[in-house]
């Protein structure tokens, strides 16, 4: 299967080892992995920030970067939630319009095609320790996604998962929600890094880099002994 991969602009600059990670395991599992290197930006910050207009010319950017007929893979729930649900929005009754739309049957974060799309449960990972997972709001509840990553870290071989308190409770970080409202966000996070700690997890695991970086930034500046790791690390971690 052919597979266009999508890495966001915060995995490219700060997690490149992720997008190398999820690589390893498409490419386990049969795929053939492709990357068109003019890639830029979804365009979800200019858009959640109220530029509309300059949206849609990164949007733009986006539809014909990835054109043609394969999957498109990224490991950010959030991203691929802003093409599915918000790419809609800015092109209505426009000339990419059915484009859009076909474009959106396409888009995947890499949990839920792993499961949904090539049926794939177990990786032949492996992962010693006990692990505790963070639903992100996008992949929650834009993407949909609950028991896709939850099945894959179940046949993490060494791996323990332990449901936390409040799990589906935002972590704070929200984008800008983080900068303009900075101690609600910090109070969030404190949140749900002491619900994780309450399990005895090692790790917090999440299909979201934008969550798990500002859970870190908490657990780092607080000496907790607790690790976050997105997803693609687990799983590219094989026995």
């Amino acid at each position: 299967m052919n597979v266009q991969l999508f890495i966001p602009c915060f995995v490219d600059q700060l997690y490149p080892q992720t997008a190398f990670n999820m690589i390893k395991v498409l490419e386990k599992v049969g795929c053939s992995v492709k990357y068109n290197a003019d890639q830029t930006c979804c365009g979800q910050p200019a858009f959640n920030a109220g530029f509309w207009k300059e949206a849609k010319d990164v949007c733009t950017k986006f539809i014909k970067d990835f054109s043609g007929s394969d999957y498109i893979v990224a490991p950010s729930a959030s991203c691929v939630g802003f093409v599915r649900n918000y790419y809609q929005k800015l092109f209505d009754n426009s000339s990419l319009h059915n484009e859009v739309k076909e474009l959106q049957g396409r888009v995947y974060e890499f949990s839920e095609f792993l499961v949904n799309v090539l049926k794939v449960e177990n990786v032949g990972a492996q992962l010693y320790g006990k692990a505790t997972y963070h639903d992100s709001c996008a992949g929650l509840r834009e993407c949909k996604i609950k028991l896709e990553p939850r099945k894959l870290l179940s046949n993490v071989k060494g791996l323990e998962l332990i449901e936390m308190n409040d799990v589906e409770t935002c972590c704070g970080f929200g984008g800008t929600f983080a900068v303009k409202f900075e101690s609600i966000s910090i109070a969030m996070a404190d949140q749900k890094a002491n619900n994780a700690l309450k399990t005895g997890a090692d790790f917090i695991i999440s299909t979201d880099l934008s969550c798990l970086m500002h859970i870190d930034g908490f657990i780092r500046k607080k000496e907790y002994a607790i690790q976050t790791m997105h997803i693609a690390d687990v799983l590219a971690n094989f026995y």
